[in-house]
């Protein structure tokens, strides 16, 4: 049966669509075209997943889901600076199963919670630009180090916010934003119970709080209910100015759980012993510690990693180490992701023990483009990863936990994508095994 549903799903692909996970977006205006000047513009993604797993050591098992869904959205004309959108998100999924849904027979990170099909509001917000300073406020996507889209099932994570950014300063970008609410995208439900693998994989205790297209306070998703805060204000200064080198500076005040700052220095350059080998290396470190009334408890964490990567013409690859450290509190030196935001050089595709406290993690991973060789938008991804996770994690402790695993993405046209990954992880905790393959088609208009 599996077979031919990929069979159908890819036969879906002339009008079903999506999108990769997003990167950090660029602030600076889209240029727009006399009639979008005009009107206002629609746009919109539709997508199509397929997901199957199958178990094997302590748990023998296979699910699979098969759903379609995306978002459409209208963004009004500039008007003295002045302009607002409106995106509805929906995922519906297809019964391919004889009895009840349950996670036995479906993956349940395509739906929302209790295997909900659901569409609603999920962004509506102002848009004001006077010169170099730009503010939106309302519900968007956000894609931050500590605060993220998580893009990678059927719909993202997305937030109420006010962000304000300017560019004054020459090779400068200042970010000052505040989020107050967060809706779980469906990828949250594929942890099932909420416990510490969820609060440092990018989901907290309370996220079930947020599902389903339901917004939740950002202290109720990261701690659970009866948690709420003011909120997690961010402070950001993004630097270019010198050439090859980009540096980032992130402050994250979740209000009287946690202050987290976020560093990342990024350097490129040619090689010296051929020009034509493009060089980057890359460092990054987190620091978190408890603020306000503690309501995480004690936290003092630290991570950081290092990544060297080159590219020589259609190929490029990259290694990378990090090491995150212990401490006497709460979480044990781990590091504290509720909101979605996942951006270590190390993680695997599902893989995120990188975080656990007394971890150290070393990835390496390679890239071919085909389109030289073949005239096709193809790109073909390995990579593997390998978590030596210590005796004070709070999951997986004293475990030597690996994934490999590819990602192949196919550009069939403009607008259509395809896309074919795996992953394999062996101990992901001790004596649990899985094969995993998705097949997704995104179309973007």
């Amino acid at each position: 049966m599996k077979h031919t549903i990929m069979l159908s799903l890819a036969a879906t692909t002339a009008i079903m669509a999506g999108g990769n996970i997003a990167p950090i977006p660029d602030i600076k205006p889209k240029v727009q075209t006399e009639a979008e000047v005009s009107t206002g513009k629609v746009s919109g993604q539709l997508r199509g997943f397929y997901i199957d797993r199958t178990y094997s050591g302590i748990l023998e098992n296979n699910r699979n889901s098969l759903a379609f869904g995306g978002w459409i959205g209208y963004e009004t004309a500039e008007w003295n600076g002045l302009s607002g959108g409106v995106k509805f998100y929906a995922t519906e999924g297809v019964k391919i199963h004889d009895g009840p849904y349950s996670s036995d027979s479906y993956d349940p990170s395509l739906y929302g919670d209790d295997f909900d099909n659901y569409g609603f509001i999920g962004e509506a917000y102002l848009n004001y630009k006077y010169g170099n300073t730009n503010l939106k406020i309302g519900r968007q996507k956000l894609n931050t180090p500590l605060a993220g889209a998580d893009d990678a099932r059927m719909l993202p994570n997305l937030f109420e916010a006010a962000v304000l950014s300017n560019t004054d300063i020459k090779d400068t970008t200042l970010i000052l934003a505040h989020v107050t609410r967060e809706t779980v995208g469906t990828f949250g439900n594929v942890y099932g119970t909420a416990g510490a693998l969820s609060l440092q994989s990018g989901y907290g205790l309370g996220y079930k709080e947020g599902t389903s297209g339901e917004f939740a306070d950002m202290g109720v998703i990261a701690l659970g209910a009866g948690t709420d805060t003011d909120g997690v204000t961010v402070g950001a200064v993004v630097y270019k100015g010198i050439e090859g080198l980009t540096l980032q500076v992130w402050d994250y005040y979740a209000h009287d759980i946690l202050n987290a700052v976020y560093l990342q220095a990024d350097y490129g350059w040619n090689c010296l012993l051929n020009s034509d080998v493009k060089m980057k290396a890359s460092a990054q470190y987190i620091n978190e510690s408890d603020i306000g009334d503690k309501l995480a408890g004690d936290v003092d964490s630290d991570y950081w990693a290092v990544k060297l990567g080159a590219k020589y013409h259609m190929l490029s690859g990259y290694v990378a180490y990090s090491q995150t450290g212990d401490s006497d509190g709460a979480m044990n030196g781990g590091i504290i992701t509720p909101w979605g935001g996942i951006p270590a050089f190390t993680q695997g595709m599902v893989t995120r023990h990188m975080f656990f406290a007394d971890t150290d993690t070393w990835k390496v991973a390679a890239t071919y483009n085909f389109k030289e060789l073949t005239g096709l938008d193809l790109k073909a991804t390995g990579y593997y990863a390998s978590f030596d996770v210590g005796s004070k994690a709070t999951y997986a402790a004293d475990t030597d936990a690996k994934e490999a695993g590819f990602d192949i993405k196919y550009q069939a046209t403009e607008n259509l994508n395809l896309r074919l990954r795996a992953n394999y992880p062996t101990d992901f905790k001790q004596g649990l095994d899985w094969n995993e393959y998705r097949l997704i088609v995104n179309y973007n208009f």
